[in-house]
């Protein structure tokens, strides 16, 4: 799979990686061996980039990469962390305590002296423009806590402010099909700046798959059910923010469009090429709940370049259905 360098890393990184909000568990049932079963697929298929939280599972999701890294020794995965939903979403909260009470759990739960990258967890904007918590980060990297921070945002105005900071080495960002304004400043300035961009949210909760219809059930701890409308945190973290039975026509439209692609491709795997192909994008990182999944996804990043006019259509079909709802808001 091809790889790029993840921004201020230096590290290179394969262009799909592996979302594991799901081996947490806290959507969704996935047991020990089926988690262990999608790590092992992603890496068999190419991928190298795990994205992991603390509260995954309460760190569930942590603990289960470091069994599985532990039991393949020799294989070479970066991954990255967050931290900062641990608390309640005030600037007060993200002080050098509550940091090194955060790294060292998930140094504890990964097994690792130095974590790769930990990112802030979608923080709230005072958070991002407080050169205090970019201070006691730069400690926490001088001190070999980690090698690395990044910025998991909401906004793209929050995603600009973190890449002006000079030792940000990544962001990350919802952007697919159904949410397109990054590519209007985000990502040249990361692309400028030097700074990685991790795509999360790829196939918009599913909807880009095709796979669901109007009677699709979602289990009650799972946030497309209970989420929808932004009760329980930020409503573009489900479904992109977009209303579902808009999305669902404008999925239709979208697997229409990746069958008359001039190769082989479902529409999960055309969505996924269409981001990771991007300039300016370093990752992708789909989450998987199978090892099939997982090598479908991980496929996705050995497709060709998709046709100009596939991209053409594409915005056309955001111009349709989700710009005047959606661009000014994230």
């Amino acid at each position: 799979m091809q790889q790029r360098i993840l921004g201020r890393t230096g590290r290179p990184v394969s262009v799909v990686g592996l979302g594991t909000w799901q081996l947490g568990a806290d959507w969704g049932d996935v047991s020990e061996e089926t988690a262990h079963e999608v790590l092992a697929a992603a890496v068999e298929a190419g991928v190298d980039f795990f994205d992991t939280a603390d509260v995954y599972g309460d760190g569930r999701s942590e603990q289960l990469i470091a069994r599985f890294l532990g039991q393949n020794p020799g294989t070479e995965v970066f991954v990255a962390t967050k931290m900062g939903r641990r608390v309640e979403q005030l600037r007060e909260n993200y002080v050098m305590d509550n940091f090194r009470a955060w790294t060292d759990r998930s140094r504890k739960n990964l097994a690792q002296d130095t974590l790769d990258l930990v990112q802030l967890h979608c923080p709230p904007s005072a958070v991002v423009e407080s050169g205090e918590v970019f201070d006691a980060l730069d400690t926490l990297v001088e001190e070999g806590v980690m090698k690395n921070y990044g910025v998991s945002v909401e906004t793209c105005d929050q995603a600009l402010t973190a890449i002006a900071r000079p030792a940000v080495a990544s962001v990350q960002i919802i952007l697919n099909a159904f949410r397109q304004k990054p590519l209007d400043q985000v990502l040249p300035a990361a692309a400028a700046a030097g700074v990685g961009i991790i795509a999360r949210v790829p196939l918009a909760s599913g909807l880009l798959t095709g796979k669901f219809t109007r009677d699709t059930a979602f289990a009650a701890n799972d946030h497309r059910n209970y989420n929808r409308e932004g009760a329980a945190f930020d409503q573009g973290e489900t479904f992109s923010g977009v209303d579902y039975a808009t999305g669902l026509r404008a999925a239709a439209e979208f697997t229409e469009l990746a069958a008359a692609l001039p190769f082989e491709a479902t529409a999960a795997q055309a969505a996924l090429a269409w981001i990771w192909q991007l300039p300016g994008v370093t990752t992708v990182i789909p989450g998987a709940s199978s090892a099939v999944q997982a090598r479908a996804n991980a496929a996705a990043g050995l497709l060709p370049e998709l046709p100009a006019s596939f991209s053409e259509s594409v915005a056309g079909m955001y111009n349709e259905f989700f710009r005047a709802a959606i661009h000014g808001r994230w």
